[in-house]
C-alpha cells in the first residue's frame, strides 16, 4: 500500500505573517496519479516537498503507506522524486546516473544492472544504435535528459513517485509527448504519483485527480470532469479551461415572476426550476454569470431559437482551424466565444451570440462560491 495521507497540514516559514501552507487535508489513494496544480506562490511545491521530507511540516501530519513520516528523513521514506531542473551528475554516463542511488544503498551489481536496463526499455533509452546509456548528460536533449531522471526514480521501485514540475523546462512539443509517456508510465507501473504543475493543461489530461490550490489553501479536489464542469468556486472556475470560463459581473432581478440575471447591457432569464430554487434560498443579488467559450455562439447553441442571446462588438478574432476564438467586448464586459471556423465575421463587427444556458454558472460576489 503506497497511500499519501495529509491530515490539518501547516508550512509557516520565519517573519511571514501568514502560512505559506494552510490546513492541508488530502487522502491520495494508492496507486492513484493526484496533481496538484495552482498559480505560483500557491503552496503547491511546498506541500510536495513536506511529502518528501524536504522541508519540515509546522503542525500536522503526513503518512505514508500507514506510516507517519513527520519525523522520518527523506532517505528513509521510500519515494522517489524528479525534480525540474533534472538532477543528473554532469560527469556520469546514463548507466551511471540511473544506478547511482542503488550502489549508495549497497545492491548486488547483477540486481542494479537489472533494474537499469528495465527502465531504460520502459523509457525507449536502450537503443543499441544510440547507445544512450554509455553517453553523458551534455550530450542528451531535454526530453532524454528528463526520461533519465524518471528513470532514476524508477529504479528505486519506491512507494510514491513525486513529481515537481517536471517539464516545465521543455518546449511545447517536447512537453505534450512526455506528457504521454509520464500517463504510459503510470498505467504500466501502477504506482502513486503525486504531480506538481502551474499548466491546467497537464492536470487535465495526466490527473485521475486534481487537487487545485490557491493562497496554501485548497479550493477542490475532484476528477478533470468534475473540476470543469462543476467548479465550486469562481476561481477553479475560472483556472480550469483553456480559454477560461467568461465572468460577467451583475445582478439578479425579479420582473412579472421571472427571475432574470441582468448585466447592465443585457438580460438572460434563469429559467430552470432548479436554478430559482437555489437563488431563492442563497437570498443574494450581486452575483457573476459563468459561460464557456464553447458554450456562446456554439453550432448547437445557434441551432436553438429558444436560447438567450447577447450581442457585442468583435475586438479580435483568432482563426484556430478547427474552430475560432472571437474576442468580444459588450460594452460593459470583455469575452470569449468559440464559433464555427467557416463563421464569417469581421474586427468591428457587431453581432449577436446565442447562450447555451443549461451550461451556466452563477457564483455569489461576496464569497465567490458556486450557487450553480
Amino acid at each position: 500500500m503506497a497511500e499519501v495521507i495529509l491530515s490539518h497540514v501547516y508550512k509557516a516559514y520565519p517573519g511571514n505573517p501568514e502560512p505559506t501552507v494552510k490546513d492541508i487535508n488530502l487522502e491520495i489513494k494508492d496507486k492513484e496519479f493526484m496533481v496538484l496544480v495552482g498559480p505560483s506562490g500557491c503552496g503547491k511545491s511546498t506541500t510536495l516537498r513536506m511529502i518528501a521530507g524536504l522541508e519540515e511540516i509546522t503542525g500536522g501530519t503526513i503518512s505514508i503507506g500507514g506510516v507517519v513520516v513527520n519525523n522520518v528523513p527523506p532517505k528513509n521514506r521510500d519515494i522517489a522524486m524528479v525534480f525540474q531542473n533534472y538532477a543528473l551528475y554532469p560527469h556520469m554516463t546514463v548507466y551511471e546516473n540511473m544506478a547511482f542511488g542503488l550502489r549508495l544503498r549497497h545492491f548486488k551489481k547483477d540486481e542494479i544492472d537489472r533494474r537499469v536496463r528495465e527502465a531504460a526499455a520502459i523509457l525507449g533509452l536502450d537503443d543499441p544504435k544510440e547507445n544512450y546509456l554509455q553517453r553523458r548528460p551534455k550530450n542528451l536533449s531535454g526530453g532524454q535528459r528528463q526520461r533519465v531522471a524518471v528513470g532514476r526514480a524508477i529504479v528505486r521501485q519506491p512507494k510514491a513517485f513525486l513529481f515537481d514540475e517536471p517539464l516545465s523546462n521543455l518546449d511545447a512539443k517536447m512537453r505534450v509527448q512526455m506528457r504521454a509517456e509520464i500517463s504510459r508510465l503510470h498505467q504500466r507501473l501502477q504506482s502513486t504519483m503525486i504531480y506538481v504543475t502551474h499548466d491546467q493543461i497537464e492536470a487535465m489530461t495526466m490527473g485521475d485527480r486534481i487537487c487545485v490550490m490557491k493562497d496554501g489553501i485548497i479550493q477542490q479536489v475532484a476528477d478533470p470532469i468534475t473540476l470543469y464542469n462543476f467548479p465550486s468556486n469562481k476561481f477553479v472556475a475560472g483556472f480550469i479551461g483553456t480559454p477560461p470560463m467568461n465572468f460577467f459581473a451583475g445582478k439578479i432581478l425579479e420582473k412579472n415572476g421571472k427571475i432574470l440575471f441582468s448585466e447592465g447591457t443585457f438580460e438572460i432569464e434563469l429559467r430552470d426550476p432548479a436554478w430559482k430554487e437555489k437563488m431563492t434560498a442563497a437570498k443574494v443579488t450581486d452575483v457573476t454569470f459563468g459561460l464557456r467559450p464553447e458554450n456562446i455562439g456554439s453550432e448547437m447553441a445557434e441551432q436553438n431559437p429558444d436560447l438567450p442571446r447577447i450581442r457585442a462588438k468583435i475586438e479580435v478574432i483568432e482563426p484556430m482551424g478547427a474552430e475560432t476564438h472571437v474576442y468580444l467586448n459588450t460594452g460593459k464586459t470583455s469575452f470569449i466565444a468559440k464559433v464555427d471556423p467557416f463563421r464569417k465575421v469581421r474586427y468591428g463587427e457587431e453581432i449577436e451570440l446565442s447562450v447555451y444556458l443549461p451550461k451556466a454558472h452563477l457564483f455569489r460576489n461576496d464569497t465567490e462560491e458556486a450557487v450553480f
